[in-house]
């Protein structure tokens, strides 16, 4: 069964202070479209510049994550985009006019009745799972942290820590299920030890922190000429240490809720994947550095798999959709320019081309002789007459047009061609052919080897105004 993405139906806000920065501020979840993704805008700054929520975007992982673009930066992101992918929100833009996620209790709670309070809506787009095919270790041995990530055909999560803590011990927590994440895992608060305020308060952060934001948990006797001076710092009533070892500033959802919150932090990593999971997750001491190892081990898989899917089915034994007659009916150019031989398919948006690099061609007479290496220049000129045939097939009458392309980018040649390779090309639409501008992501390949890919920028044009 095909699941559909979904969105917000309506904008929502909230407003609290960044846990670090102590700076009041105000989030607006609004909607998106379809494949947008996650993104967070920054309202406070020049431009409101758009920062995209994936893994490599990640900068700093210390004390929560913290994902930055074009030298514009947001953090502590973890809890609203657990939030997001718990309530199985696929897209979303995230306004903030601070440089910080607001901490609210400290767990993802607010957020989910946030979300809840916006209405969910389901679009008109398949949602694309990675699905786990073989386990993916991620592990730094020295400090006992593996996560692993088995093949299953859902999402589920088993999360062990350990502190060396007597007081907190060994803790375990599992979501067999993503739809249990409202009630089971985004009421659970973050943790900190008692011993680590005072040095995170000098070290200018947890402005924000209140202690009604975060269980304190005491790893060690305590004096109460000490908790007197905690009283005094945060500026509230007597503290006291009760007798499973957490401060009395509030009570425990769940006995394993530091588990259970460590949990949390990983969907929230695990949302910059870009791409909701089906696979089984066993993580042991995660952190937020472990979790953005691991998301973008998987980002590169999914970008291996998408290349690999992208690689055209050549089977030189079957007709053409258009041969090298047809061809030249559709396009100006004759040898020696003519560097398309057949197209063996085309849709409204990708043409497949073929070209036959033979010791013939008049090229190689000149260039690098001794060493022939089909031109690069010709390569590309090879996947734009590719493409004019995608761009003049939508229009009636394609001996009457031209196409000039206007620019290339982000061209790069990854191996060279040489005489008896079989160039297969493989250009895509990006977007909706606007006033006669069409721009198309090009791949060129011998076998599977991807040799050359670009984007070029393309105009069609009537041969009478040429």
């Amino acid at each position: 069964m095909l699941v559909k993405q979904h969105t917000l139906q309506m904008p929502v806000s909230v407003k609290g202070k960044g846990l670090h920065t102590g700076v009041e501020v105000e989030l607006t979840l609004r909607s998106a479209s379809h494949n947008h993704g996650y993104k967070f805008k920054r309202l406070d700054l020049e431009g409101q510049p758009v920062i995209s929520a994936i893994a490599e975007n990640v900068t700093d992982t210390s004390r929560g994550t913290t994902i930055e673009e074009n030298g514009v930066r947001v953090s502590t992101i973890e809890h609203v985009l657990a939030a997001l992918w718990g309530m199985g929100v696929d897209n979303a833009l995230i306004e903030i006019n601070g440089p910080e996620m607001p901490i609210m209790d400290g767990s993802s709670r607010s957020f989910v009745e946030l979300i809840k309070k916006a209405g969910i809506v389901e679009l008109d787009a398949v949602r694309k799972y990675f699905e786990v095919k073989d386990r993916i270790v991620y592990a730094d041995k020295s400090r006992g942290i593996e996560i692993a990530i088995y093949p299953d055909d859902h999402f589920s999560i088993d999360v062990m820590i350990d502190y060396n803590s007597r007081t907190l011990g060994h803790q375990y927590a599992t979501l067999d299920n993503i739809e249990d994440f409202e009630k089971e895992i985004a009421p659970c608060r973050t943790f900190v030890f008692l011993h680590e305020l005072e040095p995170l308060l000098q070290h200018n952060l947890i402005k924000g922190g209140d202690l009604d934001n975060a269980i304190v948990i005491a790893d060690k006797p305590v004096g109460q000429s000490e908790l007197d001076r905690l009283s005094n710092l945060f500026n509230i009533p007597k503290i006291s240490v009760k007798p499973e070892g957490i401060l009395n500033n509030l009570e425990l959802h769940f006995n394993n809720e530091p588990a259970r919150h460590k949990l949390l932090d990983l969907i929230g990593d695990f949302a910059l994947v870009g791409k909701p999971i089906k696979g089984r997750i066993v993580a042991t001491r995660p952190g937020h550095a472990a979790n953005n190892q691991m998301a973008r081990q998987l980002k590169q898989i999914i970008k291996k798999e998408i290349a690999k899917s992208l690689i055209p089915n050549y089977n030189p034994s079957l007709p053409p959709l258009y041969n090298i007659e047809q061809v030249k009916n559709i396009l100006p150019h004759r040898p020696p320019f003519l560097l398309v031989d057949k197209i063996i398919s085309c849709t409204d948006h990708v043409v497949v081309g073929v070209k036959n690099v033979t010791m013939n061609e008049a090229f190689f007479t000149g260039h690098f002789p001794g060493q022939s290496v089909m031109p690069g220049v010709l390569i590309v000129e090879t996947m734009a007459q590719v493409g004019g045939i995608l761009v003049l097939s939508t229009v009636p009458d394609p001996q009457n047009y031209l196409t000039f392309f206007l620019k290339m980018d982000k061209v790069k040649f990854r191996k060279m061609v040489v005489p008896g390779d079989t160039l297969v090309v493989r250009m895509e639409l990006v977007g909706e052919i606007r006033r006669g501008i069409v721009t198309m992501v090009a791949h060129a390949y011998v076998g599977e080897t991807l040799v050359t890919e670009g984007e070029l920028t393309a105009q069609i044009v009537k041969v009478k105004e040429a």
